[in-house]
């Protein structure tokens, strides 16, 4: 299964337990294949780097050095045209949008309520990374 993971559900599974973090061990065993972008690492790589998150790097025992590489490695990365029109308010969301559809996934897994507002794009399903774990499951 391929799925397009936008930053702020990486970022959880990174830094917390919980479902985020279930999804990114999916990815590390190989049983999900997350599929990213230069402008999603840069963007995570932009988050990670705020001041608020030193402390809970710190206390997660991990770091931006050993993050950031391994989420590039982990991924497999996919430059995508842009959306031929405006999807989203955001257009980092349209970003993902047309991330999905370029490397043709079977999920975005998102935290982010315009995004799942949609609910589908181009028939790829939206879903929470609860969701996404469900149907990993099936």
């Amino acid at each position: 299964m391929r799925a397009v993971i936008d930053t702020n559900v990486l970022l959880s599974g990174l830094l917390w337990h919980g479902a985020p973090h279930v999804l990114l061990a999916h990815v590390r065993a190989g049983t999900l294949i997350l599929v990213s972008s230069p402008a999603l690492l840069a963007e995570m790589e932009a988050v990670i780097s705020r001041a608020k998150f030193d402390v809970i790097l710190t206390r997660s025992n991990t770091s931006r050095e050993h993050a950031l590489p391994e989420l590039r490695q982990l991924a497999e990365l996919i430059e995508p045209p842009p959306l031929a029109a405006p999807v989203c308010r955001d257009s980092d969301d349209d970003a993902v949008l047309a991330l999905a559809l370029a490397a043709q996934a079977d999920l975005i897994v998102s935290g982010d309520d315009d995004q799942l507002s949609l609910r589908h794009h181009h028939g790829i399903p939206i879903v929470n990374s609860a969701q996404a774990l469900q149907q990993i499951a099936k």
